[in-house]
């Protein structure tokens, strides 16, 4: 067990706090959603008493209400004020004179808004296959988590190849890594940036061509993986270096087809999101050949590459895009403005300027010069500034909007992924200290942490961003019980999954510092691998349902439309083989 004075450490209570901050942030959607349901309760209930109220009118009332009902309905006749013709308009300026059936006052969705000037069909075709692949490899990606998790907890289960925890390991980071959330983003930004730039310029099959590369890339690595060819060593970096090199080739085939709607936008400005999306996907064509060129791959230098790749992928790829995609979608979502665009172009800048420097705090008391590791604790510490500076400016465009919590279905995914996009990046920071460095390097807590933010900022802003786009582009909703069990899922899975592995780590730290035998940190670890089980069952099943999601709001269904309009009917009667249309 901890010792008393290891609460004494900042790093502690720092990262106690975050995961606090995240537990409070869980409960304010709990109770929010709980006011909501209550709600309903009282309106039925008074619905309950106002049914019995009318039950027992009295005849005197019900005359009265029958007199007050022609009070209130009396209109002049149809030829009060016109005279007795009928309506015509016989010069043909009046279009579609047809009956209303629907009230009015209900907002109806159509896909008759404005981006349908900047997506054509084409496009949106193109976006949905990227998004549908990134699905597929979610679920086969953390169908290899979730059995590599099951094996810690009986790794006698069965001794395949294929299917030992080494090879599931890396099959499912990169999986999830190149397959789920690189394509995922990619679907989002080739939306995202003709939106901001007003006009589509994209080419087509080269989009398509993107699209085949980078699936056949996470294909040919996840079998390579499995069966044992790799890179060997380098973790998040385990493709070999023809597989990686066709991954790089397609994103920059989607690179340059971004450049051409920005290079022809309709506005002056670049608007922030394309600042985000591009820059990231400059950076990680620039990574993946810095990591893959050996001729500086010997001893220390080495690491230090290691370093520089794991961090610039995760923060100069992932969390690049997914924040660039965020400054489209929450204000969207929100129907209001960004807070302050001065925020987030301070956030842009230290973001990029502090997160290529981090790389080495991986690698503190290690052989890497100590100016390095000093370098990249100072930079880890300057990441405050555009982690604050990008949850204030996502917290604040909220004002005014926090009630849309309530009802929405897609709001407490953009909100929670606020949330572990702070406590996660924070945690980071605390993990660069040297103290905490010393006590969770090499443990669970590692794996805790890379959850926390791979899945909790980046996951959780993928699904918000598929529930917002995806409805727009086929005109069809999810099932919102379905939603909600998905985030549910998701939410609760993750909180026992990281919660276990930290505590864990934290105790396997302790003992590896107290000199104790590695297996003793084996032996501990057992309980909390099993917690890391179930989280990640729960978190496996929630993808199953955002799968279904998914599905049902892109499956195609034979709607019958009744012809009324005369536009309808006379297209009908064309459709139907009246030889007076056939010429």
């Amino acid at each position: 067990m901890a010792d008393i004075s290891l609460f004494k450490e900042t790093g502690i209570q720092i990262t106690l706090l975050l995961t606090l901050m995240v537990i409070v942030a869980g409960l304010i959607i709990v109770v929010l959603k709980f006011l909501s349901i209550y709600a309903k309760i009282l309106r039925r209930k008074e619905f309950t008493e106002r049914k019995k109220e009318i039950e027992n009118l009295s005849p005197e009332e019900v005359e009265d209400y029958e007199q007050r009902e022609k009070e209130l309905s009396f209109g002049l006749p149809e030829n009060g004020l016109s005279g007795t013709l009928p309506p015509a308009d016989t010069k043909g300026v009046v279009q579609n004179i047809n009956s209303v059936e629907e009230l009015r006052v209900f907002p109806t969705k159509r896909r008759t808004s404005s981006f349908q000037k900047y997506i054509s069909p084409e496009l949106s075709r193109l976006i949905l296959y990227f998004l549908g692949t990134a699905i597929f490899w979610l679920l086969l990606g953390t169908t290899f988590g979730l059995y590599a998790g099951i094996k810690l907890v009986a790794p006698d289960i069965e001794h395949t190849s294929w299917f030992s925890y080494g090879r599931l390991r890396p099959g499912h980071t990169n999986a999830v890594f190149w397959g789920w959330a690189s394509l995922g983003m990619l679907g989002f930004a080739h939306y995202v940036i003709p939106r901001v730039s007003n006009v589509e310029k994209f080419n087509i099959k080269q989009g398509y061509l993107s699209l085949i590369l980078v699936n056949a890339a996470v294909l040919a690595g996840t079998i390579s993986v499995l069966s044992g060819v790799n890179n060997g060593g380098g973790e998040y970096r385990e493709y070999i270096w023809p597989i990686m090199i066709t991954f790089g080739i397609g994103v920059a085939l989607s690179l340059h087809n971004f450049f051409k709607p920005i290079a022809h936008r309709k506005t002056k400005e670049i608007y922030l999101s394309n600042w985000y999306i591009v820059s990231g996907t400059m950076f990680i064509v620039i990574v993946i050949v810095i990591a893959y060129i050996p001729i500086w791959q010997d001893g220390v230098g080495e690491t230090i590459i290691q370093g520089y790749y794991m961090h610039q992928a995760i923060g100069m790829w992932f969390m690049m895009i997914n924040l660039g995609l965020m400054y489209y979608f929450l204000p969207q979502q929100l129907n209001k403005p960004i807070y302050s665009y001065s925020l987030g172009v301070l956030a842009f800048w230290t973001h990029t300027f502090f997160y290529t420097l981090i790389g080495t705090h991986h690698f503190i008391f290690s052989a890497i010069p100590w100016r390095l590791q000093t370098t990249a604790i100072i930079a880890s510490a300057g990441m405050l500034i555009p982690v604050a500076a990008g949850t204030a400016n996502f917290l604040l465009t909220f004002n005014g909007a926090w009630y849309q919590l309530r009802t929405s279905y897609t709001l407490p995914f953009y909100f929670m992924a606020i949330i572990f996009y702070f406590t996660g990046s924070f945690q980071g920071t605390v993990e660069a200290f040297r103290y905490t460095n010393l006590l969770w390097h090499f443990t669970d807590f590692t794996v805790a942490h890379s959850h926390l933010t791979m899945y909790g900022i980046i996951t959780f802003m993928l699904w918000g961003f598929f529930y917002t786009l995806v409805p727009r582009l086929t005109g069809k909703e999810p099932p919102k019980l379905l939603v909600g069990i998905h985030f549910w899922f998701a939410l609760i899975g993750l909180l026992f999954y990281v919660i276990a592995l930290m505590i864990g780590g934290t105790q396997t730290g302790e003992l590896w510092i107290k000199k104790k035998p590695f297996i003793e940190g084996v032996i501990n670890m057992a309980p909390f691998w099993l917690w890391r089980a179930i989280g990640g069952t729960l978190m496996w099943l929630s993808h199953l349902i955002f799968a279904y999601n998914f599905y049902r709001m892109v499956r195609k269904e034979n709607q019958v439309r009744v012809p009324r309009t005369p536009a309808e009917i006379l297209a009908a009667k064309k459709q139907f083989g009246n030889t007076e249309f056939n010429t």
